[in-house]
């Protein structure tokens, strides 16, 4: 019976990040493809997404912004929000969501575990100072996600698109143009504006291109350690969470802990191929409010990185431009055949 009520507990308060998630982010132009909602963690979608939660849901292509659709999206297994499209011409792509806000109220405890597990340190520092983690919590959190995409060969400057959304990461550098090995400079703005001494956590999991060079499926020590969440910041249309004890062994604050600068920047080591996904959860406390006690956003960005000769990359020939071309190789078999039938002749 205790087992039970342990598992009763995973399942229904559970955290829920939201990302945008693709099989690979390397596309071919006019190929059908796939953006699907990830409401729960990186590697498990627990909830769909209800529409009329939905304040922005758009792509930008070719510096034009086109929304899509409610009807647009359709759920798979009740678990995952998905849209369907056609890639189009070749270029580099951005799309993004963005949330209504929701409360939601929370006893002492669990506002403490959930501000320790899902790397919201600052607010949980600020409660010890403040000697108040008896007192209970009513939150208002929002959440805004977007995800970046290279299609074909032709690098375009829709990465550096701001969606204008209340938080969100902008990179200050193509991903496409970035190599496994090296660093990438992203910068978090809050309501349009750098957000300085802020928490982010960076991590990776390996994608459909990924070359294994210490067989890792995970990067940047991602340890799969268990925690029980204690709380429910969930986007769908119930509310509930599907999760199991065992489809609960994750972290929220695994992989890199960076802390933006002065210029809300921070620098994101890519030390490997793979799916990157940034995400952070400004939290604030509610001073003008008598119903709220706390108000958070929530952002994150996902992108996928590849070896210097990886897809979608014009050094992916492999030297093949420094070959001895067919013709040249036929004439000059015909000429060493040729001067062996002259030698042998004249041996006769």
């Amino acid at each position: 019976m205790r087992k039970l009520f342990y598992l009763l507990l995973v399942v229904l308060l559970c955290s829920h990040d939201l990302y945008i998630k693709m099989e690979t982010y390397f596309l071919q132009p006019d190929q059908e493809a796939t953006l699907s909602l990830y409401n729960g963690t990186f590697e498990r979608s627990e909830n769909i997404i209800a529409r009329d939660r939905m304040l922005d849901a758009s792509v930008i292509v070719k510096g034009k912004r086109m929304a899509i659709a409610p009807e647009q999206w359709k759920d798979q297994d009740s678990t995952i929000t998905q849209f369907t499209f056609n890639t189009g011409e070749s270029g580099t792509y951005v799309a993004g969501v963005s949330t209504k806000a929701r409360n939601i109220e929370l006893t002492a405890e669990k506002f403490n575990n959930y501000l320790e597990h899902d790397g919201v340190l600052d607010m949980l520092k600020q409660r010890q100072r403040d000697s108040v983690l008896d007192q209970d919590a009513v939150e208002s959190y929002e959440k805004h996600v977007k995800t970046i995409y290279q299609v074909g060969d032709t690098r375009t400057d829709d990465w550096s698109a701001v969606l204008g959304y209340p938080i969100e990461f902008v990179p200050l550098a193509n991903p496409y143009e970035k190599y496994s090995g090296e660093k990438l400079e992203v910068q978090l703005l809050l309501d349009g504006k750098p957000l300085a001494n802020q928490l982010v956590y960076a991590n990776f999991l390996k994608g459909a291109h990924a070359h294994t060079h210490h067989g890792h499926e995970h990067g940047h020590g991602h340890s799969g350690e268990a925690h029980s969440h204690s709380h429910s910041h969930s986007d769908d249309q119930h509310g509930h969470s599907h999760k199991t004890e065992k489809e609960e062994s994750h972290t929220h604050t695994s992989g890199e802990q960076l802390r933006t600068n002065d210029q809300g920047r921070v620098t994101v080591n890519l030390p490997e191929d793979g799916i990157y996904y940034l995400r952070t959860i400004y939290m604030t406390k509610a001073a003008d409010s008598d119903e709220l006690t706390h108000r958070s956003k929530w952002a994150t960005l996902t992108f996928e990185v590849s070896h210097k000769h990886g897809p979608g990359t014009h050094t992916h020939d492999h030297d093949h431009d420094h070959d001895i071309p067919t013709w040249v190789f036929v004439v000059g078999s015909i000429l060493v055949i040729g001067l062996l039938f002259l030698f042998f002749r004249k041996k006769k």
